[in-house]
């Protein structure tokens, strides 16, 4: 497995200064501008990214005025609360994607994020105090007990909160497999340690961020 530094020489070669090149979502924010961000946000987010799913970005986000509207700028209370004949009020609501399922998973997520602020005093509370060098285990926490939120999304949700964090596009993918770190795109919990671990050793080698990183391995591939 490279270094860090020898990877940075890559992505030097084929486009330049890593620090240019990061552009918005660059750099996470602090733990404490994690935990200030209220629990409807953490339900708007999430929302946003189960619906982008498989699913053209930009169309989502031309609608995400109505989405607020129809569910209550996710307050995560109403949206829990929400039944089955809401539901199905909203499957055929046109100021959003009119996907049921990812419709029904509003609700659960509502509960899944008023759990987390039960238990920690708010969703941006608990996700401010995972460990980063168990980040994978964080993204198991959302595909375990979140609605829709394995794969991309969860990574996506953390990446736009501003989680210090890692997405396994296809390009980071590529860089890991090169690296050896793995040898096909990572599902099991094995691979997933193992791509924690390659972090783990490339952010304690450089003092650089997971994301810092991971936008580091894509540049060096894509």
């Amino acid at each position: 497995m490279r270094t860090f530094d020898e990877i940075l020489a890559i992505v030097a070669e084929r486009k330049g200064d890593l620090g240019a090149l990061m552009g918005a979502h660059g750099t996470p924010k602090s733990a404490a501008e994690v935990a200030a961000i209220p629990d409807d946000r953490w339900l708007a987010e999430i929302t946003k990214r189960v619906f982008q799913a498989g699913f053209n970005w930009k169309v989502v986000d031309n609608m995400w005025p109505g989405f607020e509207e129809v569910f209550f700028g996710f307050d995560t209370g109403r949206c829990e609360m929400l039944n089955d004949d809401d539901l199905a009020r909203l499957v055929s609501d046109k100021r959003i994607v009119r996907n049921g399922q990812k419709i029904r998973a509003v609700q659960q997520n509502a509960a899944f994020i008023n759990e987390l602020a039960a238990a920690h005093g708010s969703a941006g509370a608990f996700f401010a105090g995972w460990p980063t060098e168990d980040y994978v285990g964080l993204l198991a926490v959302l595909k375990k007990r979140g609605a829709r939120l394995g794969g991309a999304s969860g990574q996506y949700v953390l990446r736009f909160s501003g989680v210090d964090s890692f997405i396994l596009s296809k390009d980071v993918t590529a860089r890991l497999i090169a690296e050896g770190v793995v040898d096909k795109a990572p599902t099991s919990a094995k691979a997933m340690d193992a791509v924690q671990d390659a972090f783990n050793e490339w952010r304690r080698q450089s003092g650089r961020s997971l994301t810092e990183i991971s936008r580091a391995l894509a540049f060096s591939i894509g």
